[in-house]
C-alpha cells in the first residue's frame, strides 16, 4: 500500500531505491543499586567503554585521512572531533562518578541518568544547531553502552545489491543490463561515526526519524549532495527492510511502496533533476549578472575552515558569513585561544584564494553551555538573553581573543569582521572601542594584521530601525533574516506549536528587510542578506527587486540562485517588488 510521511527537507533532488533499515541505537539499560565496594568497579566499567569508543573514532579518523571528499566528506571529521570532544566533557564524566558515588547506582543507570541532566540542557539551548548537538551527546552515550554491553554496532553493512523483485520496478528504474540497485537509507538517527561505515557513499538518499536542517545527517547529506529528508517522525518503525521508496529532498517527503504511476512521474522529475544540475553546473564560471546589466555577488555560507574549497567549487565569490561559533562548540570551558582561531581564520582565507571572507564574532550565549557551566535557571528567555555581542562583551578577554585572531588573519587576504545581535548604541561604540584596542595590542607586540571592513547584522527590529547610527559606525550591514524573522513576529522557531506562524513574507518582516536595503544603498554601504531567504529561489526575483545586490547561503543553492539572476531584470523587478510590499498578504501576492 502506497503512502507518504512528511518530514524536513535538507538536501535537494529526488532518490528512489530500496529501503536499508538501520536499527534502533537504543540499548535496554538496568536499573540496580550497588554495594559501597563496588563503586570503583562501576566507574571503570564506564571508563572502559569510554576509552573503546575513543580508540573507535580514533580509527575512523585515521581512515579518513586515506579518502577522497566523496568518500569522506570534511563535515565528518569536523563532527568527529565533536564526539571526542564529547567524550571529554568533565561534566559528563564528573556526573557518572556522582551518581555511582553518592547514589550507587549501576554504571549504567548514573551513565544515562547524567544523560537526562545534560540533554535538559541541549533543550533549552535557543540556537538550533547547538540544540541539535543532543543528538551527538545521545549517540555518545549509546556507544559507550554498547561496549559495556558488548552489541554490535546499530549499523550493519548495507545489503548486497540485487535486482527489484517486480519486474514494472525494475523496468521503470533500471536498465536491462544493470545489477545494482539504488538504495535508501532509512534510521531513526545516525551518528558521524555510523555514516563513516558507508563512506563508499552507495546510498542514494537518507531519512531520519529525527533532526533538523543543521543536524549532522542533513549537513553530511547536504556535504555529499545526495537527496534527504529529516525529522520524518516514526519512519524508521512504519517502513520494511527493502521497501520500495521515494526521497524527495525538495518537498520533504518520503513515499513508500509507490504505485507504478507514481514511479514514473518521480523517475521523470529525477531525470529532469539530474539535468537542471548539469545545466546549472554550466553557470559554475558564468558571472552572475541580470538582463539588465546588475551585477549580484552570490557568497557562501561556512560553519568550518575546510568549507572554503567547496564554496569555491560551487561558484562562490566570497564568504558572506563564517559562523565562527562552530570552533567553540563541545569545548567544555577549552575554549580556542588566539592562536587557534587564527589558523582556523587564516586556512579559510587562504582556502578561498583571494577572495573575500566575512568572519562573524561568536553568537553563542547564557543558555549555551560552551563553558561546561550548567545553565543559569535566572535565564527565562535565552532567546532574550546574554546571547552573540552580549555574551562578548561580558567577556571582553575572550572576544579580545577572537578579534586579535580575526585582525592577524586579515594579513592573508581579505577580511571582514561581523557583529551580531547589536541594538544599542552603546554596545555599537563598545564594540568598536575593543576593537581599536586589539589592533593597538598588536601593535605593542609587533605582530602583522591586516585592514578589514567591519560590519552589523540586522537581526533585531530595534537594529533595523536606528539604521542612521549603525551606518555611522559600519562599514557593511548584513541582514539575518532567520532571527529578524523570529523576534520581529515574536515567534520562537524551536517551537513546533508556533512554527507555522514563522514567516518571511510577513509584511512587518519584509518592510525591515526592503528599509534595510534601501538606506544602504542611499548611503553607499554595502548590504546582504544572510539568512535563509537568501537561499531561497522563491525570493530571488523579490529581493532584487528591492535592491539586494549580495546574497550569501549554503553552497549548494548558489547555482539555482544565479540562474534566477540570470533570467531577472531589475528595472522591471523593482515596481513589482513595491506592490509586493504595499500587499496586505504579500505570500499570497507573491503567489507563494
Amino acid at each position: 500500500m502506497t503512502f507518504s510521511i512528511h518530514g524536513l527537507a535538507v538536501a535537494r533532488g529526488i532518490a528512489i531505491g530500496r529501503a536499508v533499515l538501520v536499527a534502533s541505537s537504543r540499548v535496554d539499560v538496568a536499573h540496580y543499586f550497588i554495594e559501597p565496594s563496588q563503586v570503583d568497579a562501576e566507574i571503570g566499567r564506564v571508563r572502559a567503554g569510554r576509552n573503546a569508543v575513543v580508540d573507535e573514532i580514533h580509527r575512523l579518523q585515521q581512515s579518513i585521512a586515506t579518502m577522497g571528499p566523496k568518500e569522506a566528506p570534511h563535515e565528518l571529521a569536523a563532527l568527529l572531533d565533536v564526539h571526542l570532544m564529547l567524550l571529554q566533557d568533565e561534566e559528563l564524566i564528573s556526573g557518572v562518578k556522582r551518581w555511582v558515588t553518592d547514589r550507587l547506582y549501576n554504571a549504567e543507570w548514573a551513565l544515562t541518568t547524567q544523560l537526562e541532566v545534560i540533554a535538559r540542557q541541549f533543550d533549552e539551548m535557543e540556537d538550533e544547531y547547538l540544540r541539535e548537538r543532543k543528538a551527538d551527546l545521545e549517540q555518545v552515550v549509546e556507544r559507550i553502552l554498547r561496549h559495556m554491553k558488548g552489541v554490535a554496532s546499530p549499523v550493519a553493512p548495507p545489503p548486497s545489491h540485487r535486482r527489484p523483485s517486480s519486474p514494472r520496478q525494475q523496468d521503470l528504474l533500471l536498465d536491462d543490463d544493470s545489477l545494482d540497485v539504488p538504495l535508501v537509507l532509512v534510521a531513526h538517527d545516525l551518528s558521524p561515526a555510523d555514516m563513516m561505515q558507508f563512506k563508499q557513499s552507495v546510498f542514494a538518499g537518507f531519512v531520519t526519524d529525527v533532526g533538523g536542517k543543521t543536524s549532522h545527517t542533513a549537513i553530511v547529506a547536504r556535504s555529499m549532495d545526495i537527496p534527504a529528508v529529516v525529522g520524518a517522525r516514526g519512519a524508521s518503525q512504519l517502513v520494511r527492510q527493502d521497501d520500495w521508496l521515494i526521497v524527495d529532498g525538495d518537498a520533504g517527503v518520503m513515499i513508500v511502496d509507490p504505485s507504478p504511476i507514481i514511479l514514473a512521474e518521480y523517475g521523470f522529475k529525477q531525470r529532469q533533476g539530474e539535468l537542471e544540475r548539469t545545466r546549472l553546473a554550466r553557470l559554475r564560471h558564468t558571472p552572475a549578472v541580470t538582463l539588465d546589466g546588475q551585477k549580484v555577488e552570490l557568497l557562501a555560507n561556512i560553519e568550518l575552515p575546510e568549507d572554503a574549497p567547496a564554496a569555491v567549487n560551487a561558484g562562490a565569490v566570497g564568504v558572506g558569513l563564517f559562523r565562527s561559533e562552530f570552533l567553540f562548540m563541545g569545548r567544555q570551558g577549552n575554549l580556542p585561544g588566539e592562536e587557534e582561531q587564527y589558523q582556523a581564520y587564516r586556512r579559510a582565507v587562504e582556502g578561498m584564494q583571494g577572495l573575500p571572507v566575512t568572519i562573524r564574532t561568536i553568537d553563542v550565549g547564557a543558555d549555551k553551555p560552551l563553558g561546561g557551566n550548567e545553565r543559569d535557571s535566572a535565564h527565562l528567555n535565552p532567546a532574550l538573553g546574554l546571547r552573540a555581542i552580549r555574551w562578548s562583551l561580558a567577556d571582553p578577554g575572550m572576544f579580545l581573543n577572537q578579534l586579535r585572531a580575526i585582525l592577524r588573519a586579515a594579513a592573508h587576504g581579505q577580511v571582514n569582521m561581523l557583529i551580531p545581535m547589536l541594538a544599542h548604541a552603546s554596545e555599537i561604540r563598545h564594540t568598536v572601542a575593543l576593537v581599536d584596542f586589539a589592533r593597538a595590542e598588536l601593535d605593542n607586540k609587533g605582530i602583522a594584521y591586516g585592514p578589514i571592513k567591519l560590519g552589523a547584522m540586522i537581526e533585531v527590529p530595534a537594529a533595523a530601525l536606528m539604521l542612521k547610527t549603525f551606518l555611522k559606525y559600519f562599514d557593511f550591514l548584513s541582514i539575518g533574516t532567520n532571527d529578524l524573522i523570529q523576534y520581529t513576529l515574536a515567534i520562537d522557531r524551536a517551537d513546533e506549536s508556533v512554527a507555522h506562524l514563522y514567516d518571511p513574507l510577513h509584511p512587518a518582516v519584509l518592510r525591515l528587510v526592503a528599509e534595510t536595503i534601501a538606506e544602504c544603498n542611499a548611503k553607499g554601504k554595502g548590504v546582504s542578506v544572510c539568512g535563509e531567504m537568501a537561499g531561497d529561489i522563491a525570493l530571488t526575483r523579490l529581493l532584487l527587486g528591492l535592491g539586494l545586490r549580495s546574497f550569501s547561503m549554503h553552497p549548494a543553492q548558489i547555482l539555482a540562485v544565479k540562474q534566477e539572476v540570470l533570467r531577472a531584470d531589475t528595472q522591471r523587478l523593482a515596481p513589482w517588488a513595491q506592490n509586493i510590499l504595499q500587499a496586505e498578504d504579500p505570500g499570497q501576492a507573491l503567489g507563494a
